[in-house]
């Protein structure tokens, strides 16, 4: 459990294990704990919490003065629970459930990573928990979470400069800070578009290659299936988020409406990761349409092939019909036959079949030219 004291010019960390004696935040000992401007983080694992999940909400008490509820804390423990927020008079909750990307992610099993494609396999997520304490700020996350470790390095390395500039400033609040969290988990996901798009290019290459047969559809189903959750996912994100948003515009309005400058950047803030998250979701839409018109047009040129081959066969077998009708002829058990016991038979009877081909292949030439100039003339 760490412990970070931000204001708006420095941030101290404050290391402490899981231990009863988290109750001296805010003590004399720390004297920019008596700022107004001073605001904490309290940054955990999901592991510390399962290891004693009672004397974890003891401390979260002592250091807030606010007690979490046990289903709340049944869902910080539920490392499956879907994205959602809930408020109570005390505090606000949100689960989010993020892509693990780069090692983040727990385990894969070999069978999963033989039928998905590389960019697919690393579609797993996991759930990070933000309370809202007042004045603190508590996150609940995995031990490797890339996002977490990274604001932490930012914070810890921040200098002051000179100016006025907003992208380099430390979060003004704790809500601040979650919503700069949540929009980087969100722009994660640019690290895994543009290899997930690679991947379904080489998926429409192989659909539509006339070389070799398509035959891996249990990975292509798999590939749609992990598309298929991360728009799920992002739905979830969404729905959650514009929850926040809207409860952050019913608190400030309880207050009397008042639309000071520090719940307009709030709300920009929850506006652009919904629209972040919204990007996300339709860039995931439009792969999973572009892999299924891939499908279809896989079983349309498969359909194409299929009748190119069956009208050669019908063309052949036209061709063979008269040369049989003729053959069947000649082959009756009369007595009498023309040809049948003359010395230039065979040969009459080979040129009338030789007449006949002829006379059907310029019938096709006659059909497939006047086809053609009727499409020209279309034209």
């Amino acid at each position: 459990m760490d412990i970070f004291f931000i204001s708006e010019t420095q941030v101290t960390l404050n290391t402490k294990t899981v231990a009863p004696d988290l109750g001296h935040i805010g003590d004399g000992e720390n004297d920019h704990a008596d700022e107004a401007s001073v605001y904490t983080w309290i940054d955990c694992t999901h592991d510390e919490v399962a290891c004693d999940t009672e004397a974890w909400r003891d401390q979260i008490e002592t250091a807030t003065g606010i007690r979490i509820y046990d289903l709340h804390l049944k869902d910080i423990c539920n490392l499956s629970h879907p994205s959602y927020f809930d408020a109570t008079q005390d505090y606000e909750l949100v689960v989010f459930q993020k892509l693990a990307l780069n090692g983040e992610a727990t385990t894969t099993t070999e069978a999963n990573k033989k039928k998905i494609p590389a960019a697919l396999h690393r579609l797993q997520t996991q759930p990070i928990s933000f309370l809202l304490l007042g004045n603190t700020l508590v996150t609940i996350r995995s031990t490797q979470s890339r996002t977490i470790e990274g604001m932490r390095a930012r914070l810890l390395n921040y200098k002051p400069k000179d100016g006025n500039n907003l992208s380099t400033r430390l979060p003004v609040s704790p809500e601040d800070l979650m919503l700069r969290l949540l929009n980087l988990m969100v722009d994660q996901y640019l690290d895994l578009r543009q290899p997930l798009t690679n991947q379904l290019d080489r998926w429409q290459h192989a659909l539509l290659d006339p070389r070799k047969p398509f035959n891996n559809w249990v990975a292509l189903l798999d590939s749609r299936v992990e598309l298929r959750k991360l728009e799920h996912l992002c739905e979830e994100q969404y729905d959650a988020i514009q929850e926040l948003r809207d409860h952050f515009v019913d608190t400030y309005d309880a207050k009397g409406g008042e639309l000071s400058r520090a719940k307009d950047l709030l709300l920009v803030r929850t506006n652009d990761v919904m629209e972040h998250i919204n990007r996300v979701l339709n860039h995931t839409r439009r792969l999973e349409a572009s892999l299924e018109s891939s499908v279809q047009i896989h079983f349309a040129a498969v359909a194409h092939k299929t009748s190119e081959t069956m009208r050669l066969l019908t063309v052949i077998t036209a061709l063979f019909m008269p040369l049989t009708l003729i053959t069947g002829i000649f082959g009756m058990n009369f007595t009498k036959m023309p040809w049948i016991n003359e010395e230039t038979g065979f040969k009459w009877t080979i040129g009338l079949m030789g007449l006949s081909v002829l006379l059907f292949l310029i019938a096709l030439g006659v059909q497939s030219y006047l086809a053609n100039r009727g499409q020209r003339a279309d034209r």
